[in-house]
């Protein structure tokens, strides 16, 4: 009698599939997991889906740019980040997928990721070397041994005929299925790259906890120059309105930064150098704080704020004069025979921005900024120091975490966002906006309080008008000005009559020129146009 030799049972097809899928996926939580953990011994702005996140928003269109911070606001970043784990995710699953049959091919997708991860560290802007590649090398070998493993349980059993010319199949001589194996390693290696990624986590954030503790150390002296009281009356008591300054926390925040930097203020430098810079410096922050300081209400604008958008906030700021310390340094403007006509302020993160010298020293309030709203700059706002610059859009003055400021020519270095198809020089342009009633509101009949801001800034604003349907403008009543550097706030009491109608508002600054109808998207050097809301009456 011979003996019957019992084979392995195989899984079902479709249970075998959603197993090498989700051995793909493992082998990806293992690679981001460690990549998690490395990145805490270099930094975590090295860690894949940053870098990869990172490099993705200096290659999207501007177009595009601006279509995600429409639609997404401040929420853009998480968004990004969302979306390149989802990306990650499906690869993740196939390539286990593919792993069933060709172990060696899928484990070396995996590798492929881990390439590209590196390759977007490396070439980031603010970029160490090549240590910066070690997070996704290191994830990436570890979750391609991770695969190459949960595959082999997964094996079919007996010799697989390959056609000429195609792999071989990595499972033909495999011992067979093995389930509790499969079952066991899955475990471990889910338990595994938890706690690695967990620990990752704790460590980098860890490495913020000097710069945490050096902020909470800053005591910002009493400013030699301080701003004078927000005068009566710049605050108008209508509901909607916005608040004439803006509470730190419901600043807008617009930037490149995937993870906001941490800087230690004890270990902060700034240098000044470049073209006609004949005695160039390097500051520490301690340096700031010993010097006179003033401060100033100032109201900053993004250049992707759409007519009648959010991104636009008004704060008292605490700093150093930037022209002062540029004049030590020998520093000249064009109009006075200087070489320099552009700053170039550079930020931990890589970021560039070019700001004409000739605005930074023209008598404005241009600031170092070291406070906000009576305390230190916010880590978001770019602590432990900033530059703002009134009169001009952010993207050409408001470098935060700044580290680095070279004098040049525009004709010899065009900075970040000018490189994106952005204009070089970009002077805020008269803006008003309605605040209340809300767009699609249905305000009940009668006097219907309308109200909202205008921004001209270092111009000032001297008219709003208002508008309701096609009929006459009509002049709102403006609050007391705090200073020409700051929105400034407006109200008119409509007489509300039943059915839907149209409000719109436009503003003259100081300087006389009315604000332009005419609408034109944010690029290349913001939007213009009257804003507009719908309300239906009862």
């Amino acid at each position: 009698m011979t003996e019957t030799t019992r084979k392995p049972r195989n899984p079902r097809p479709w249970l075998r599939r959603s197993l090498g899928a989700l051995s793909g996926a493992l082998a990806g939580f293992a690679a981001l997991a460690v990549a998690e953990l490395v990145s805490a011994g270099v930094r975590p702005q090295a860690g894949p889906v940053v870098a990869v996140g990172g490099a993705a928003i200096d290659r999207t269109p501007t177009g595009v740019k601006d279509w995600a911070i429409r639609n997404f606001g401040t929420n853009d970043k998480l968004v990004l980040q969302l979306g390149i784990l989802a990306v990650l995710s499906v690869f993740a699953l196939a390539l286990g997928l593919v792993a069933l049959r060709y172990r060696r091919s899928g484990a070396a997708g995996v590798l492929v990721f881990g390439v590209v991860g590196a390759a977007a560290a490396t070439t980031r802007p603010d970029s160490t070397g090549l240590a910066d590649a070690l997070p996704s090398i290191a994830g990436a070998l570890i979750g391609s041994c991770v695969l190459f493993a949960l595959a082999g349980r997964l094996a079919l059993p007996g010799p697989t005929p390959s056609a000429i010319g195609h792999e071989e199949d990595d499972s033909a001589h495999s011992p067979g299925w093995d389930r509790r194996g499969f079952v066991i390693a899955a475990t471990l290696a889910a338990a595994a790259s938890a706690g690695a990624g967990a620990l990752g986590r704790t460590l980098n954030g860890s490495r913020g906890q000097e710069a945490i503790a050096s902020r909470k150390d800053v005591a910002l002296p009493p400013p030699a120059s301080a701003a004078p009281a927000v005068p009566r009356g710049a605050q108008l008591r209508i509901p909607g309105i916005s608040a004439f300054t803006t509470p730190n926390s419901d600043f807008y925040r617009v930037d490149t930064a995937l993870v906001v930097p941490k800087v230690d203020a004890t270990r902060w430098r700034l240098r000044i150098h470049g073209r006609g810079v004949p005695r160039p410096v390097t500051l520490s922050f301690d340096d700031l704080l010993r010097r006179e300081l003033i401060e100033r209400d100032i109201t900053l604008t993004c250049v992707s704020n759409e007519v009648g958008g959010p991104y636009v906030g008004n704060a008292r700021w605490t700093g150093v004069r930037l022209a002062d310390l540029l004049a030590e340094c020998g520093v000249r403007p064009p109009s006075r025979g200087g070489p320099a006509d552009q700053l170039v302020a550079r930020s931990v993160d890589g970021m560039t921005i070019g700001t004409p010298v000739e605005d930074i020293m023209d008598g404005r309030d241009a600031l170092l900024a070291l406070g906000m709203n009576g305390e230190p700059l916010p880590f978001a706002h770019g602590f432990p120091v900033r530059m703002v610059v009134p009169g001009l859009y952010g993207y050409v003055s408001a470098c935060k975490w700044i580290k680095d400021i070279e004098l040049t020519t525009f004709d010899a270095y065009d900075a970040y966002w000018v490189k994106r198809n952005w204009a070089r020089r970009a002077p805020i342009k008269t803006q008003s906006r309605i605040d209340t009633p809300k767009p699609f509101a249905r305000p009940g009949s009668g006097t219907v309080m309308v109200g909202g801001v205008a921004w001209a800034q270092h111009r000032g604003i001297d008219k709003v008008e208002l508008r309701v349907d096609d009929g006459p403008w009509q002049e709102a009543r403006l609050a007391t000005e705090d200073s020409r550097d700051t929105w400034r706030q407006w109200s008119f009491p409509w007489r509300a009559t039943q059915g839907t109608h149209t409000l719109t508002a436009r503003a003259t600054d100081r300087t006389g020129t009315l604000q332009t109808e005419k609408r034109t998207r944010t690029v290349p050097d913001g939007a213009s146009g009257w804003h507009s809301v719908v309300v239906t009456v009862d």
